[in-house]
């Protein structure tokens, strides 16, 4: 499907929300945090093949993390439509504390009662001095609505952002239970997510479209339509 202005809700916006595409550290298991490894040859070539299916959308905004990892994947899929990608630090990774350079392994060793509560979306602060999930979706969240700000009626944002800022982010949009949180799974390299805004009377509500998708939604027939 293609995201041209006729399949577009004139009163409500898209989000689409992009993983960046794999760094050595992603494939060696090590927590990469807010540390700034690059993309390997594998995560260019995921960022191309992303690119490829998200340049069929006109996106009104790009914006990714400014860690280069999210950079360098939001100016391949930038780079056909010569747009110009923004920088927001509140679409960064979530803040590891010790745990950032480490090896999954290595740090189950250590602490493994911590890394446990973690990894099933516990909020606790990581490394013993990192950021907690709702720190991180409460600052994606303002971030989305500061970017959303310069995007019109109907239009679609880009947010090209890392692995567990997405999935928090997308939890507090959702208004998911915070108990609920780890029912998403773990989204994949250069994989996204897409989020419709609903048009309501008074708070902010959003609808999950795709999530950790590799192709764009097809319209949706049914009796709920």
């Amino acid at each position: 499907m293609v995201f041209t202005q006729s399949h577009r809700d004139p009163i409500t916006r898209k989000v689409v929300i992009l993983r960046h595409g794999r760094t050595t550290w992603n494939a060696e298991r090590r927590f990469q945090g807010q540390e700034n490894p690059p993309l390997d040859n594998v995560g260019i070539e995921q960022a191309k093949r992303a690119a490829d299916i998200l340049n069929h959308i006109n996106f009104n905004k790009i914006v990714a993390s400014d860690l280069q990892r999210a950079v360098i994947t939001a100016e391949v899929v930038a780079e056909k439509s010569k747009q110009q990608v923004g920088q927001n630090i509140g679409f960064r990774e979530t803040n590891c504390g010790s745990w950032q350079g480490r090896t999954w392994p290595e740090i189950f060793a250590e602490d493994p009662e911590t890394l446990t509560l973690w990894s099933t979306s516990g909020d606790v602060r990581p490394g013993g001095t990192g950021e907690t999930r709702t720190e991180v979706a409460q600052r994606f969240v303002t971030a989305v609505a500061q970017e959303l700000d310069q995007v019109p009626l109907g239009g679609t944002l880009l947010v090209v952002t890392h692995g567990g800022a997405a999935r928090a982010g997308i939890s507090e949009l959702l208004q998911l239970p915070r108990d609920n949180w780890g029912a998403l799974g773990v989204l994949t390299n250069c994989a996204w997510s897409v989020l419709t805004e609903q048009p309501t009377d008074s708070a902010q509500r959003w609808r999950l479209d795709e999530y950790n998708a590799g192709s764009l939604p097809e319209p949706a027939i049914g009796d709920d339509a």
